[in-house]
């Protein structure tokens, strides 16, 4: 009788403390959640904005094969991209690449494409 009493006062604390403990990741687990949300809108709008030429037998990125190294000619691969250097491309443009309006792709579509491509580098 004793030995199951004190399995219940286990249990009982063991809640709480599972409850205390998911209490605790919560904000943790929402900030990873938004930042997954912006990476794969920042993905779903690079697909949509700029993959017919920055992705494999696009124009661009075959441009970009006769200055960069074997697949550093795709912008996903590349590592050195910040995030102002990609925002200042995509609206002032830079050698073959032309400048594209708050038109064709918004301030917070640059923000998310440039955020995924840089991979958080600012």
């Amino acid at each position: 009788m004793r030995d199951t009493a004190a399995r219940g006062i286990l249990l009982r604390g063991g809640s709480a403390r599972a409850s205390w403990l998911l209490a605790a990741l919560l904000p943790v687990l929402a900030l990873a959640s938004l930042t997954a949300r912006a990476d794969s809108e920042g993905e779903r709008l690079y697909v949509e904005k700029c993959a017919m030429c920055h992705r494999a037998g696009g124009m661009g990125a075959g441009l970009l094969s006769r200055r960069y190294p074997k697949g550093q000619e795709l912008l996903e691969n590349r590592t050195n991209l910040s995030a102002a250097f990609v925002s200042q491309v995509v609206r002032h443009g830079l050698n073959n690449m032309p400048p594209l309006s708050r038109a064709e792709v918004s301030d917070p579509q640059l923000a998310a494409i440039a955020a995924y491509l840089s991979k958080g580098t600012p």
